[in-house]
Formats: C-alpha cells, sequence, structure tokens
C-alpha cells in the first residue's frame, strides 16, 4: 500500500511540476509579447506639438489586395479582362471620363494632406527623402529606343517625385493602375481622403498609424532596433487627416486569435479604406483605447 502510495504521490507531483513549468512558460510568453509605445511616443512627439499623443503603432499598416467580396469580383473581372491593361479600360472601368482632369481631382486631397507638394517639384522630393532627380528607367538590352520624359508641372513634378512614379509614362494611366489593382479595400476614387492616404501606403513601407486627440496621421518610421542598438529612427508625417473627418472605424478582432488586426476606416466624404495592422493585442488595445471618443464595431473583449 505504501508502495502505491509513493507511485501514486510521485505522479501527482509530475503532473503538478508540468502544470507549473507551463504555467510559467505561459507567463514568459505574455511577458515577452507585452510591449510599451513609450519609445516610439519620444520620437513622435516633438513633431506634433499642441497635440496630445495617445497611441503610435509598433507595426507597419498594410493595405490588403482584396477582400472576400473583392475577391468574387476580381475572380469576374480576370476572366473578361486578362489580356486587357490599356489604361482606356481601366479608365472605363473607373467611370473616368476626362483623364486630364481626373488626375487634377487626386492632386487635390494629396495636396491637402502633405504640404510638402506646395514646394517646387525639387524641393519637395528633397524634403520627403528622395533623390533631386529621379534615375531613368533602365531599357531592357534589346530596347535602343531613346525615350523621352512627359513634361510637367512643378506640382506635377513633385506628386510625381514623392510617390516614384514612371518619368516615362502618363500620370493618369499610372494612378489609374494602382486604382485598378486596389480598388476592393479601398471605396474606389483615388481624389478623396481614403484614396490619398492609399497612394502613402502603396508608395512607402513601415508606416504606423498614430493618434492624437485631434488627429490621424500616418508616419514614415522603421522598425524598433535591438535593445542593444541605439535608436536613430527620425519618424516623418507622411499624412494627416482631423478626427473630425473620419466618421467610424470599424475593427475587427484577428483571423483565429492571430496577430492581424484589420480595421476600415470610414472619412465623412463617403471614402473608406480597409487597413490589416500585424500587431500584438497590446498595440491593437492601445489602438483602440485611443478611438474610443470614435464609433464603430470593436472586437469583442
Amino acid at each position: 500500500m505504501a508502495q502505491e502510495r509513493g507511485r501514486f504521490g510521485r505522479f501527482t507531483d509530475a503532473v503538478l511540476g508540468g502544470a507549473r513549468a507551463a504555467r510559467d512558460k505561459a507567463r514568459e510568453l505574455r511577458d515577452e509579447f507585452r510591449t510599451s509605445d513609450e519609445p516610439e511616443r519620444a520620437l513622435v512627439a516633438p513633431l506634433l506639438p499642441g497635440q496630445e499623443l495617445r497611441y503610435v503603432g509598433l507595426g507597419p499598416v498594410r493595405a490588403p489586395e482584396t477582400h472576400k467580396a473583392g475577391q468574387q469580383l476580381a475572380d469576374v473581372m480576370a476572366n473578361e479582362f486578362v489580356d486587357s491593361l490599356d489604361p482606356k479600360v481601366l479608365f472605363g472601368l473607373l467611370n473616368i471620363v476626362n483623364p486630364v482632369v481626373w488626375v487634377d481631382a487626386v492632386l487635390t486631397p494629396v495636396r491637402l494632406a502633405a504640404g510638402v507638394l506646395l514646394l517646387p517639384g525639387k524641393a519637395a522630393a528633397v524634403a520627403v527623402g528622395l533623390p533631386a532627380a529621379a534615375e531613368p528607367e533602365a531599357d531592357l538590352p534589346h530596347q535602343r529606343v531613346q525615350r523621352e520624359p512627359i513634361p510637367l508641372t512643378e506640382e506635377q513634378e513633385a506628386f510625381r517625385a514623392l510617390f516614384r512614379l514612371s518619368l516615362y509614362r502618363p500620370l493618369a494611366d499610372q494612378l489609374a493602375e494602382i486604382a485598378y489593382k486596389r480598388r476592393f479595400v479601398f471605396s474606389g476614387d483615388l481624389a478623396t481622403l481614403a484614396g490619398s492616404l492609399l497612394l502613402f501606403l502603396e508608395r512607402y513601407t513601415g508606416t504606423p498609424l498614430a493618434v492624437t486627440d485631434t488627429h490621424l496621421h500616418l508616419l514614415r518610421m522603421g522598425p524598433r532596433p535591438d535593445a542593444d542598438r541605439p535608436d536613430r529612427r527620425q519618424p516623418r508625417v507622411l499624412w494627416s487627416v482631423e478626427r473630425g473627418r473620419v466618421a467610424r472605424i470599424d475593427s475587427e478582432g484577428g483571423v483565429a486569435g492571430l496577430m492581424r488586426f484589420p480595421s476600415t476606416i470610414f472619412f465623412d466624404d463617403g471614402s473608406w479604406i480597409r487597413i490589416v495592422n500585424p500587431a500584438t493585442r497590446d498595440d491593437q488595445s492601445r489602438f483602440l483605447t485611443a478611438i474610443r471618443e470614435l464609433p464603430g464595431n470593436r472586437p469583442a473583449p
């Protein structure tokens, strides 16, 4: 009987020991994924004087290429237009009657969102950290035809340099292709707040959101360096919108608990954009707290 109890005791000790080890490992992982945005706030706060900085994202914001409804439509359209990348067809799909007027309309919200576009083209390119003159596109070995750059106004050149569009193709054609490719994750019109935000997401990588008491900002800022390395990041504000122009933000809790948190931002001009933030749950919780005054659906806790 004593031997039986001894075996049972050892078995109980083994089970309890395993449970303790699992608990300790869970705590270790939880602590590892517990994050703080204090270092980022210290870097970004001087860029936003007079604003209460409530949140700085730790992960880059991404716009997914398709969602469920868009994927179905994309499949249908791909079957019909698989061989058609003619800009005229793209304009027809996007209901663009006058491409020249449309390009000017696209410039308008970006001009409002980025004051750098009011500068001359060369100064604007330098201000956003681009080369003063874009490098000509490399010709393939079998192509010997010398192409001439398309003449642009100073503002159009600033716009082209900011988004690194080609010198040798009409801006309208390139913008139509961007809108066609991404139209399933935004309202489809680049000449809107959602469209201007999409252009910056299309152009830049490493773009977290920042939330203040008065604005939403899109930042250019690299990832946080390792603990043993100095932090030399120099964040820049790429795009801003007043919170009053954000009609609502619908957020989801992620698929199967994965660390990808989709949100759809609706603006007062009727445009919307769906973004996905690959982040930790702590980071997502801080974001939801920062936008708590804005209407919208929130994931269940």
